[in-house]
């Protein structure tokens, strides 16, 4: 039986995706355990799919493994600041093999399963796909990169810190390469493969001053893969993931990068960049190796907000108070009356009124809200390092776990009477009367039976930007917010913007039109690139910004809002947005078309292909478009919450002698805020 599975020893003493841990300092060559990691991933099946692959036979001794006198276990926490709740966990292990799935548990996030095999070859590789309490799509990885047959209770947490050293080690996103290992294994099978050893400490590099915010006394025993005491519970190790963003992204040069900004930055723009593929030349180094080299922004260090980190510990006390509330029956009147919203004002046109309805709504659901996750900073800066009006959100579930909603607003922090009296956070909105934002956009012209189409004006797919400016509340019966609206782009072109009639405003041709006809495409909404001249390089680029002038109905003077573009617009066509990436209907062929008489009386359709293919996605709209009768008429219906993949749509009733062109648009947005739209193109009927 092996005790411990490790490769020969070597001169550099470095362990495996250290994390500095206290005393774990291991000897023996790095490079042949991320050769293992690689290899893994070269031999796993189709992340998000079924869990093919098939398992080793538990009775054959592979070569390197370790044998288990007992069943061997993993658990852990996945977490972005707030439990990730019912996401799906997979495990493989170097074999490429599935030896485990399980669920993260709807309350904390934690998860716990057996391993299929007792016969487990080092690495095991971890997956975690699921939706945050912001409603954006998560697929985050961890390892445990050395396996001990004396240990078989094993700790792997999947956090965003957890996957930026996975994808240190890998010099690449480790999504895809989880995903498609077949057209990775030529890159995996490289000769040089130690890059995990020191991943761990170089992100706490970067990190040093949230680890010294947060009194981390012995920062290199903090171990941010295994720490069997994680919880999402605001305690230091759950505030680092709330004081940080960290992402992985291609910039516009089509070069991996991970990103660490202050989560509280009112900026878009990362701080610091890694390229990752040279940081991984630096940390296969046996010696000399210095992955700082690879950062490529002028920080290199990530920023901090203390004055705010510091009051963060209390924010669940402000879920605690509400949900007693809610439990107790209370109504639109007690919430408005409540203490937690003494300071409320407004938030996206959504006023002290509505936000109390809705919390009543939620006792009326029998509905609790989980534990908030700071999602940003809505003030205009940060002074001296405080964010007075907190973004943040929460998970609505009812007592079986099942998601009923997602809640998002602002808090603010107000200081005790006294010295020695707690502070406490409350409800006050972010003051403003409506939202701004503004997204990368890709889409895609596809026939009935799915394929590219051929008659629609090159380019296909193609690019731009979308001006997303509310333009009517969000109430049951809604009012009309403001006329009109002018975006002035970074190069200082002004683009004018009309009511339509819709939620958004609407593209105007017309400067100073207070009304446009809407025509439902979504051509109303996007600067399309290859059509406005007035949209560069510098327009296109992640932290361009975007400044919205507007005069409010109930309002006399201007006003204008500040945005920022949270991602690069793609500019290599399709190969930084392939078709795989765009929402599609399942099963369409020329010998099964989606048709405008299937529309016209209700269609039911599945895409659950595209949903396993891209678990860092979820569908955010789906329009139907009826265009050649007395006005183009479009009905949009709400997407299914993941995992349903299901849709089924209303009839459209119009008369049977009405010829009609329909269109099916479905949009999808990623993690980093990029959207792709589908348009289907139906035959006249």
């Amino acid at each position: 039986m092996h005790s411990l599975t490790l490769p020969a020893p070597n001169s550099t003493g470095r362990s495996l995706l250290r994390n500095g841990k206290a005393g774990t300092s291991l000897r023996g060559s790095a490079s042949g355990l991320i050769l293992g990691l690689l290899l893994t991933l070269g031999g796993c099946g189709g992340g998000g799919s079924s869990d093919s692959g098939g398992s080793p036979n538990p009775n054959t001794v592979t070569p390197g493994a370790t044998t288990f006198a007992v069943t061997p276990t993993l658990n852990g926490v996945a977490a972005l600041g707030a439990p990730l709740t019912n996401a799906q966990v997979r495990v493989m292990d170097g074999n490429g093999a599935i030896v485990g799935s399980a669920s993260t548990r709807p309350s904390d996030g934690s998860y716990s399963l057996s391993l299929s095999n007792k016969v487990l070859k080092a690495p095991l590789l971890v997956q975690v796909s699921g939706i945050d309490a912001a409603g954006t799509p998560q697929v985050l990885h961890s390892a445990v990169p050395i396996l001990d047959a004396a240990k078989p209770v094993m700790t792997a947490n999947i956090t965003p810190l957890s996957n930026a050293i996975v994808a240190l080690a890998l010099g690449s996103d480790p999504q895809p390469v989880f995903a498609s290992p077949a057209a990775s294994a030529a890159a995996m099978a490289a000769p040089a493969a130690s890059a995990a050893s020191a991943a761990g400490e170089f992100v706490k590099s970067m990190i040093k001053t949230q680890l010294s915010d947060l009194k981390f006394t012995n920062a290199a025993a903090l171990d941010l893969l295994g720490d069997a005491s994680f919880a999402a519970d605001k305690s230091a190790h759950d505030l680092l993931l709330e004081s940080l963003r960290v992402q992985l992204s291609k910039n516009s040069k089509g070069v991996e990068q991970l990103l660490i900004s202050n989560k509280l930055s009112t900026s878009a723009n990362p701080e610091v960049q890694v390229s990752l593929g040279l940081a991984q030349t630096e940390l296969l180094k046996a010696t000399g190796g210095a992955p700082a080299t690879a950062i490529t922004s002028t920080l290199k260090l990530a920023s901090t907000a203390k004055a705010t980190l510091d009051n963060l510990p209390l924010l669940d006390e402000l879920a605690k108070g509400l949900n007693a509330l809610i439990s107790q029956g209370k109504t639109a009147a007690d919430f408005k009356a409540a203490t937690q919203l003494n300071a409320y004002t407004q938030h996206n046109s959504t006023d002290k009124d509505a936000i109390a309805a809705k919390l009543a709504d939620f006792a009326l659901k029998k509905g609790q809200l989980g534990r908030f996750m700071v999602t940003g900073c809505a003030d205009d800066a940060l002074l001296v390092g405080l964010c007075k009006k907190v973004l943040v959100s929460a998970n609505v579930s009812d007592a079986s776990g099942a998601l009923l909603a997602q809640f998002s607003d602002a808090v603010s922090f107000t200081k005790g009477a006294t010295a020695t009296t707690p502070g406490q956070w409350g409800l006050v909105g972010n003051g403003k009367g409506f939202a701004v934002n503004v997204y990368p956009v890709s889409v895609i012209h596809l026939g009935n039976d799915g394929s590219v189409s051929a008659s629609s004006a090159a380019p296909n797919p193609w690019v731009g930007i979308q001006v997303a400016i509310q333009g009517r509340t969000t109430t049951a019966t809604p009012t009309k917010i403001m006329d009109t609206a002018t975006v002035q782009l970074q190069s200082g072109y002004s683009i004018p913007f009309a009511y339509c009639s819709r939620q958004l405003l609407c593209l105007s041709d017309t400067p100073g039109a207070t009304s446009v006809k809407p025509t439902g495409s979504i051509t109303e909404l996007v600067l399309k690139q290859s059509a406005l001249g007035w949209l560069g390089s510098a327009e296109s680029q992640r932290g361009a910004k975007y400044t919205a002038s507007f005069t409010l109905d109930d309002k006399p003077l201007a006003e204008t809002r500040v945005v920022y573009l949270p991602a690069d617009v793609p500019t290599n066509m399709p190969t930084d947005a392939p078709a795989a990436r765009f929402p599609a209907v399942d099963g369409l062929s020329s010998a099964k078309p989606l048709t405008a008489e299937a529309i016209r009386a209700g269609l039911t359709f599945n895409f659950a292909t595209w949903a396993a293919a891209n678990p860092d996605m979820r569908l955010i709209s789906v329009r139907v478009l009826l265009v050649g009768w007395l006005l183009p008429l479009f009905v949009d219906t709400e997407p299914p919450t993941a995992p349903l993949t299901t849709l089924t749509l209303a009839p459209v009733a119009l008369s049977s002698s009405a010829t009609v062109s329909a269109e099916l648009w479905l949009g999808a947005q990623d993690s980093a805020g990029r959207r792709y739209y589908t348009r289907y193109a139906l035959p006249t009927q």
